[in-house]
């Protein structure tokens, strides 16, 4: 049974009747994180960063870290990390939906601030 998500002007999720276990400020932004109920899907994210996003991400990068830490802390986030050329971004996480994934994207400081240019997601079904 999918949960009726809403989602507020900043980033973070709004649950009703879900249990919530956390709720912090992080930098610019709030994240309420949420506490997994039952098994949630799986999806891989593939995304683009700028030009120079070394150098264009420092003003971002501990936002950033510290959302990416809080979605770890609460499941949603499995993984994310750049290519060793420092071109592309790849993740995997669970939700309930892919709308949670896209939003989780897109209110991340690297989004917003165009760090990341672009991005795909895929329902994706672990094998092994």
């Amino acid at each position: 049974m999918q949960k009726d998500y809403s989602f507020g002007s900043r980033i973070g999720l709004k649950s009703k009747g879900c249990d919530w276990y956390d709720s912090q400020e992080i930098a610019s932004f709030d994240l309420l994180v949420l506490t997994r109920q039952a098994p949630m899907s799986k999806y891989v994210m593939w995304g683009s960063y700028c030009e120079n996003a070394l150098e264009k991400r420092t003003p971002y990068r501990q936002a950033h870290l510290e959302g990416l830490k809080a979605q770890k802390a609460s499941g949603v986030l499995v993984t994310l990390g750049p290519t060793v050329d420092n071109t592309k971004v790849f993740g995997i996480y669970e939700a309930d939906s892919e709308e949670i994934v896209q939003q989780l994207i897109e209110g991340d400081p690297y989004w917003k601030n165009q760090i990341w240019t672009e991005y795909t997601i895929k329902a994706w079904i672990q094998a092994f």
